[in-house]
């Protein structure tokens, strides 16, 4: 502060007469506090804050507004509705206008003949649900349905498990196991005829070994269901093989050996790691097996066709049966239906059960 207050010679010398140092150097010292007080800092305006971020909302804005940006955004609108409408248009035209066309025979009375259908109402609802044989079929899709999809996903996780302990001619082994899904519905069919033929077959065989008799599977209402299960449980028991077996390859090899140095093996590996972490696999393979079993038809065709009597038809071979074989449009149209509702209801039930139990952080 000293250097600060000490005047030069030439300042003495302006000073005007009569004033004393002591008041000069007060003057000075106020000017110099004001002057800090009044010096705004680099880079202001002057105005509050609030108007810099109006100004550059307001120039955004106008961008926004511009023709150029208009004319960009119809121009990526009308891409995006090319690349978009094949897609679009074919699921609408190939997959709800049917269901929904389907929806509205059930309310009818038709043979194929007739130039119009004829309504008649929940007529054909009441027809099915008094009917006892209507019964039968539900509990044979219930039953056909969840033994394949469970069977196919325990016997698939298994032998993906067995597939990833790079034994000898896994390579060979997993071609093996996927070709089964490669085949049409009629080729398993007709194989699994032969399979199960009480004389020749190689059922005929295996019971031998046992000292029992082949039954006849095809033929008989006892077994007629499981012949058709099991062919049917074998033929998608290969997707799931292979579907687990990539999915078991890419869980994180590092949990493995921590808990084999916890002394874990085998059984509670499989238990307490794999299962939980392939939750997502057999999520997804639990929903997409209920859809394609319920909706299984040509290897029902080719080794029962729904026989004897309605032993092993499904809801799937009843609307086949229902529409080509008695003609009843209306019928048919309401078992499609009724399918449609119980793979809705299921499919809503196993998101609901999957959100909870499902682990997607591995």
């Amino acid at each position: 502060m000293t250097t600060a207050t000490r005047r030069s010679p030439s300042s003495r010398t302006a000073a005007p007469s009569g004033a004393r140092p002591t008041d000069a150097a007060n003057e000075l010292s106020t000017a110099a506090v004001h002057g800090a007080n009044s010096t705004e800092a680099p880079g202001s305006t002057g105005h509050p804050p609030h108007r810099g971020n109006d100004a550059i909302r307001a120039r955004t804005e106008q961008r926004r507004r511009s023709p150029q940006r208009r004319r960009r955004t119809r121009r990526d609108a009308a891409l995006f509705l090319a690349l978009v409408a094949p897609n679009l248009v074919a699921i609408l035209v190939f997959s709800y206008y049917p269901s929904l066309y389907n929806i509205g025979l059930s309310f009818t009375e038709w043979d194929f003949v007739e130039p119009t259908p004829e309504w008649v109402g929940l007529e054909n609802y009441q027809d099915l649900f008094t009917d006892p044989a209507f019964g039968q079929v539900l509990l044979n899709t219930l039953i056909f349905t969840g033994v394949s999809v469970v069977g196919s996903i325990i016997g698939g996780i298994l032998l993906g498990s067995l597939l990833a302990t790079k034994l000898p001619l896994t390579g060979f082994a997993q071609t093996m196991a996927f070709a089964p899904h490669m085949l049409p519905g009629a080729a398993v069919g007709t194989l699994w005829l032969f399979i199960f033929d009480p004389n020749y077959g190689l059922s005929r065989w295996l019971f031998s070994l046992v000292g029992a008799s082949s039954p006849a599977w095809t033929t008989t209402s006892d077994w007629s269901l499981w012949a058709i299960t099991i062919a049917y449980t074998w033929q998608r028991l290969g997707f799931v093989t292979v579907i687990c077996y990539t999915a078991i390859l890419d869980l994180p090899r590092d949990i493995y050996e921590a808990a084999a140095l916890d002394g874990a093996h085998g059984w509670t590996l499989l238990r307490h790691m794999t299962l939980p972490l392939l939750s997502p696999i057999t999520f997804f393979l639990s929903i997409t097996g209920v859809i394609s079993a319920a909706q299984a038809f040509d290897i029902i065709s080719i080794m029962t066709g729904g026989g004897p009597g309605n032993s092993s038809s499904t809801l799937s071979w009843m609307v086949y049966e229902e529409a080509f074989q008695k003609f009843d449009i209306g019928s048919a149209s309401a078992a499609a239906t009724i399918l449609l509702v119980i793979l809705l209801i299921l499919t809503f039930i196993q998101v609901r059960v999957g959100e909870k139990k499902v682990n997607y952080d591995s």
